[in-house]
């Protein structure tokens, strides 16, 4: 049986969408108000985000959602990536997938009110989770701060300072202690562990938007500047630069629909495909960003050139909710188990 992991025309048509959405959002200037701590243009690129059908489509219909949909949910993140779209949005779906597996479970009472008020686009939710940093990413953009520490969920009363991460547009803070007790007990803990694999298989797709937006502008800019009389890009050493930022790029593309197929259909292997894909997009990524860099030299270092934006969210999403280290070693954990106790237990 052939494995198909193209996009079907339903699919493609939605990608178009939100590509047509999205380009006119005034995008890059939304992220740097963001960086400032002026969350209001972001806000308008959430609401047409939302009003796309985006915060729907990790919400089971019976909470006012499409279904879990994490093949559209991956073109949806990847074009949020590829326009640098900012805010907590991979948070924002992780909680609601923590907060429908809940209430599937008769936890978490206010559920419903948050889920129906997500898929509205009505709030922005951030999450600190095991799998996560300390911190909570834009905890001063949302509107409820969940925490999950151990078999607790918890609405955090508040939060600590707010810092800058090596993306100025993904602002940190660590959440106070205390809050309401949302849930407790084992589905706590599994529902955070399949929010954990969603959050990590949307920051792929995310990652990959970015890398791809990235190589797209070293492409057009090299064919734009010139030395010794010639384009940049006419040169061999640029032109393998950018196929293999290329071939890095088309590389991750497979494996994180392969990974969304898998998340569908519930298979034992799909958080082992969802960190390969995640270790293989947030790699993919970085490499385009120094060969964004490369291309457009010392310009491409000052915050006042655009690409600055693409270049500090690649670096950032490499590294969240899982490093490639850890990535790889649940990949081969989860896809295959016996290698991986040969491997690391032996």
């Amino acid at each position: 049986m052939r494995m198909r992991f193209s996009l079907d025309a339903e699919q493609r048509d939605f990608e178009q969408l939100l590509e047509r959405v999205l380009a006119g959002a005034g995008v890059p200037a939304a992220v740097r108000a963001w960086a400032r701590g002026e969350h209001g243009p972001g806000r308008t690129v959430w609401r047409r985000a939302a009003d796309a059908g985006v915060f729907t489509l990790a919400v089971p219909q019976e909470f006012g959602g499409a279904g879990l949909l994490p093949v559209e949910a991956g073109v949806a993140f990847t074009a949020l990536g590829r326009h640098c779209a900012p805010g907590p949005l991979v948070e924002t779906v992780a909680a609601a997938v923590l907060l429908a597996r809940l209430a599937e479970a008769g936890e978490a009472g206010p559920a419903r009110r948050w889920l129906a008020r997500v898929c509205a686009g009505g709030a922005v939710l951030t999450l600190a989770a095991p799998g996560a940093r300390p911190s909570a990413l834009d905890a001063d953009a949302a509107d409820a701060l969940l925490v999950v520490e151990g078999d607790v969920l918890r609405l955090a009363p508040g939060h600590g300072p707010v810092r800058a991460s090596v993306d100025p547009a993904r602002r940190l803070a660590v959440p106070d202690g205390g809050g309401e007790v949302l849930a407790t007990g084992r589905a706590v803990r599994e529902a955070a562990a399949g929010a954990t694999v969603w959050a990590a298989y949307a920051t792929a797709a995310q990652a990959l938007g970015v890398g791809l937006a990235l190589l797209d502008k070293a492409v057009a800019y090299a064919g734009r500047r010139t030395q010794f009389g010639r384009p940049v890009g006419s040169f061999q050493a640029v032109k393998h630069r950018l196929a293999d930022t290329l071939v890095g790029l088309e590389f991750a593309r497979p494996l994180l629909h392969g990974a969304g197929v898998a998340l569908a259909s519930g298979a034992a292997t799909a958080a082992g495909e969802v960190a390969a894909a995640k270790a293989a997009a947030g790699e993919a990524a970085y490499a385009a960003a120094r060969s964004a860099l490369q291309v457009h030299g010392a310009m491409g270092y000052t915050a006042e050139y655009e690409l600055s934006l693409w270049l500090g969210k690649a670096r950032a999403l490499r590294s969240a909710w899982g490093t490639p280290e850890q990535c790889r070693e649940a990949a081969l954990r989860g896809l295959f188990p016996e290698a991986f106790h040969a491997v690391f237990h032996e």
